[in-house]
């Protein structure tokens, strides 16, 4: 069989969402990652990394998010193919924002595309997960979920898996903000309470599902309200240095709620316009500049569309 290649880019994401730890989350436009995958005629998975802080990602593909997921894969479907992957880290690693999932949810599409699609998007979500695993130590949706399907997303189970894609009003934007430091994903994990107060977790599902009813009405008003996260936010926002001064330069720039994306150390922030996005993104990096780090800001409408296959 002659050799075939595809490259797929797939983008950023935001997981947890502040009310929705572990169960929300939504794509963005950039950054992203850019995968070349070829089929070989040896079976196994060779993985070759480039790009931002790729000599920190192992490249056994065990260890490795997409290599682990595309095993899954492979399992499933009882073939031995073999493949090479060249992956353009655009997305740091440790950053919050879905490297490990970008990477997994591009090389899932691309190896389905290279197999004659045995699986739709749906079908590859347990695969993503199984790669996610590699990085947090555990199984969870929120990030690999918007990778590998576009959107705003609620995980209403895992068990059995149940993804619903929820509404996007249109005038909801996002702006991300990278600054350059890292927080490890398991440690983080590690950190969280085993247990949590009845009354947290009343509120906290309050916050959800209101959440959940202001993107349905478009009612910013409430989606600010119920961004209010009881469980990871309180331990985690000790890690990231100046988090509530950046956070509140947000709120006074016009934001509608601010919090931290996956583990951390991004901060992510919604608002009701592009221009209020873009500003909000100014303020949160001079912010952090004033605290003693550099930061990017990525100010982009949700993010709709499932990885990108590019040639």
């Amino acid at each position: 069989m002659p050799e075939k290649s595809i490259r797929v880019r797939a983008t950023a994401s935001v997981a947890n969402v502040s009310c929705g730890f572990d169960c929300i989350g939504y794509a963005i436009a950039e950054p992203s990652d850019d995968l070349t995958i070829e089929t070989q005629e040896k079976p196994g998975i060779e993985i070759v990394m480039s790009g931002i802080k790729a000599d920190s990602i192992p490249t056994a593909a065990e260890n490795n998010t997409a290599g682990k997921a595309i095993l899954s894969f492979l399992n499933t479907v009882d073939s031995q193919q073999g493949f090479k992957i060249k992956i353009k880290k655009g997305i740091p690693p440790g950053s919050g924002i879905g490297s490990s999932a970008a990477s997994a949810a591009a090389a899932l599409v691309g190896v389905n595309e290279l197999l004659g699609n045995p699986f739709n998007l749906n079908d590859l979500l347990i695969h993503g997960m199984a790669g996610e695993a590699v990085a947090s130590g555990s199984f969870h949706a929120d990030n690999i979920a918007p990778a590998l399907l576009g959107g705003m997303i609620l995980i209403r189970s895992y068990d059995p898996l149940d993804i619903l894609q929820l509404p996007i009003p249109d005038n909801l934007f996002s702006t991300a903000i990278l600054p350059d430091f890292t927080v490890n994903t398991k440690d983080a994990r590690r950190m969280l309470p085993k247990r949590v107060p009845l009354k947290s977790a009343v509120e906290q599902a309050g916050n959800l599902a209101g959440f959940t009813l202001g993107l349905h009405e478009a009612d910013f008003d409430l989606l600010g309200r119920s961004m209010v996260d009881l469980f990871a936010e309180p331990v985690r926002a000790e890690l990231i240095p100046g988090y509530h001064i950046v956070q509140q330069a947000a709120m006074d720039t016009g934001a509608i709620g601010c919090g931290i994306s996956g583990s951390g150390p991004a901060l992510f922030a919604l608002s009701d316009s592009e221009e209020i996005s873009r500003k909000v993104g100014i303020a949160m990096v001079e912010s952090f500049r004033k605290n003693g780090l550099n930061s990017i800001a990525y100010p982009s409408p949700i993010h709709r569309k499932p990885p990108e296959i590019l040639d």
